[in-house]
């Protein structure tokens, strides 16, 4: 199974994506990311991808309301990165509907809240890699740690992780295109498939991305493409559909 996710990158309670993650270069696409929700479901979305920017620059949740109303009036499943740094606001957005929350920078500032969030809800947990120059950054992306992707997600499938999502700063909201061979080369060293996010451009990639990933790559994020226009979700996700139903096999 291949999945196309749209992004709702949320800002001061608005549809935001930025640059490269850099705060100071955002660009408001909605004031309303309950709008864009609806919109993404009546296009097939089986899943959106919702980051709380705010959250992941306080380290606390701050767009939560609006996320938790989001998870209830849409049929589709939610996953929720940004400010999730304890086990309370884990539960809270899994109470609310959330199928699945996203922890970046808490599975190296706090490695004991990662475990036990791994250990309670091992189905509900994805660990969100976010790479600069091969290393992981942290805080909302405005630090960069020693610690390469790999030797992270090693240790944390050791501790039950089973789902990885993984992004090249460098490529997020800048429309170069995705690290295709930089998420391949991560899946086949964990030997679990990852979810590729930023950078994904067109809709000729998309397709390239699902029909090369030999079952490495699970599926992509896409933000801002969707914005701009240069892919229409609707139209993606039946083609991905179409092709990962031909090239579907396991991890070789």
């Amino acid at each position: 199974m291949f999945t196309v996710y749209p992004a709702i990158d949320i800002l001061g309670g608005k549809c935001v994506r930025l640059y490269q993650g850099d705060y100071g270069q955002s660009m408001v696409y909605d004031d309303s990311p309950d709008r864009i929700a609806a919109k993404f479901c009546n296009q097939g979305a089986d899943w959106i991808h919702i980051v709380d920017l705010d959250g992941a620059k306080s380290g606390r949740p701050v767009n939560d309301r609006v996320i938790k109303k989001i998870a209830r009036d849409v049929s589709v499943k939610i996953e929720v990165g940004g400010g999730i740094r304890d086990m309370d606001t884990v539960k809270a957005y899994l109470d609310s509907g959330v199928s699945r929350v996203v922890l970046g920078s808490s599975a190296i500032s706090d490695p004991g809240f990662t475990r036990e969030a791994l250990r309670q809800y091992p189905y509900a947990v994805a660990i969100g890699l976010d790479v600069k120059d091969g290393k992981v950054a942290v805080e909302g992306w405005r630090e960069v740690s020693g610690i390469s992707a790999e030797a992270l997600a090693v240790e944390l499938i050791q501790a039950g992780a089973r789902q990885f999502i993984y992004t090249d700063i460098s490529r997020d909201g800048a429309l170069k295109g995705a690290d295709f061979n930089g998420a391949e080369q991560l899946a086949e060293k964990i030997g679990l498939p990852v979810v590729l996010s930023g950078g994904v451009t067109t809709q000729t990639e998309l397709e390239k991305i699902a029909g090369r990933s030999s079952g490495r790559i699970s599926g992509v994020i896409i933000g801002r493409a969707l914005y701009t226009g240069q892919i229409d979700l609707g139209r993606a996700i039946r083609t991905v559909n179409a092709i990962a139903g031909k090239t579907n096999h396991p991890m070789s």
